[in-house]
C-alpha cells in the first residue's frame, strides 16, 4: 500500500512540476471535440450523474438492509460506501497538493469548457469515485452482469470528463487507480470495521 501512495504522489508531483505533454492535450481536444448529439448528451449525463449514483447506490443498498434486516447486505452497503468515502478525501486531498489547472483554463484556444470546475483538474475525482463504486460492487458481487456494466459505466465517466473538457487523460487515469486501489485497500480496512460495528 505504501509503494501505490508513493507513486501516486511522484505522479502528482511530476504532473505539478510540467505542462500537458503534447499528447495530452491532443488527446482532450480530440475527445472534446466529439460532437454529434448523441454522444455530447450521453456524456452530459453520466458526467452529471455520477456524484448521485455513487452516493445513491450503497444508500440504496443501505435501505434495503434496513428493510429486510439483512445484516451481510448492510455489510456490503458500508463496504461499498467507505470506499467511495475514501477515494474522495484521498483524492480531493490530491487535488490540492497537485494545483493542475483544467485543460480549458491552460488551453482556452483548444479546449471548450461543456462544465466548469471550481478545484484543481489532477487527479479526477469523478473517475475515482466512479472506479471505486464499480470496483467495489465487483468484489462483493463477482458477476458478469455487476461487472460488465458497472466498468463499461465507470469507463464512460472517465472519458465524458474529457468530453465535457475538464480533465486530462492522466487525470482520468489516476483517478481509475485511486478508485480501484482504495476499494481494494478497503477489503482489509472492512475486516476491522465489521468486528468493530457487528462484532464479528
Amino acid at each position: 500500500m505504501n509503494r501505490v501512495v508513493w507513486f501516486v504522489l511522484s505522479v502528482c508531483f511530476v504532473v505539478s512540476g510540467i505542462h500537458a505533454q503534447n499528447w495530452e492535450i491532443n488527446t482532450v481536444h480530440r475527445i472534446n471535440s466529439w460532437d454529434s448529439g448523441f454522444v455530447r448528451s450521453y456524456n452530459k449525463v453520466v458526467s452529471r450523474t455520477e456524484p448521485y449514483v455513487a452516493v445513491g447506490v450503497p444508500v440504496a443498498m443501505a435501505l434495503a438492509a434496513w428493510v429486510r434486516h439483512d445484516r451481510e447486505l448492510l455489510k456490503d452497503a458500508l463496504y461499498v460506501g467507505t470506499s467511495v468515502v475514501g477515494t474522495f478525501a484521498v483524492t480531493y486531498g490530491l487535488k490540492y497538493l497537485c494545483d493542475r489547472q483544467r485543460p480549458y483554463e491552460r488551453y482556452p484556444d483548444r479546449v471548450h469548457p461543456f462544465s466548469t470546475e471550481d478545484s484543481p483538474s489532477f487527479p479526477s475525482g469523478h473517475t475515482a469515485t466512479a472506479f471505486a463504486l464499480a470496483t467495489s460492487l465487483s468484489v462483493k458481487c463477482p458477476k458478469w452482469y455487476v461487472i460488465a456494466p458497472s466498468a463499461l459505466w465507470a469507463c464512460s465517466v472517465g472519458v465524458s470528463r474529457m468530453n465535457e473538457g475538464v480533465h486530462y487523460p492522466t487525470d482520468v487515469l489516476a483517478g481509475a487507480a485511486i478508485g480501484v486501489g482504495c476499494s481494494l485497500a478497503n477489503v482489509y480496512i472492512n475486516r476491522w470495521l465489521n468486528r468493530w460495528l457487528f462484532g464479528d
